[in-house]
């Protein structure tokens, strides 16, 4: 991570003083930078675009789990946590499905007459109340 740091950063400031700040050998940062990748980050490059593919493909609800399954449906060994690793790399999360509009069971209630007529007005208070409209007591 340091290094990676100051790789990122060396454009900024100077080498050799984010390396003595960060604890870094300037001959291991530059050791580091003519490395090649190791197998591990190239194995995870390309199985990281099978994620993606998998992700997207399921309109991106899939967790972690489920692309996993379908990465070993693929060919690929891996762990689930090496999945939900790539995929937070990528800033892939699944979103929760649309469901439908609930359905009702039984059948609906009578509505209840209109006990007002629309005529809203009243002589005094208290004659006439908001839930008069529904209440089939007050006819």
């Amino acid at each position: 991570m340091k290094i990676g740091f100051v790789a990122k950063h060396r454009g900024i400031w100077p080498v050799n003083l984010m390396c003595d700040a960060l604890g870094v050998s300037r001959n291991g940062f530059y050791a580091w930078l003519d490395r090649p990748r190791s197998q591990r980050s190239q194995d995870d490059e390309v199985l990281g675009e099978r994620v993606r593919q998998s992700f997207m493909a399921s309109d991106r609800t899939y967790c972690a789990r489920r692309v996993w399954r379908d990465v070993l449906a693929l060919g690929y060994r891996c762990g689930q946590h090496r999945i939900e690793r790539l995929m937070q790399i990528q800033g892939l999360r699944a979103r929760p499905r649309r469901r439908g509009l609930r359905r009702h069971a039984g059948a609906r209630s009578a509505i209840a007459g209109n006990m007002l007529n629309r005529q809203f007005q009243a002589d005094s208070p208290n004659q006439k109340w908001v839930a008069d409209w529904s209440c089939p007591c007050n006819s």
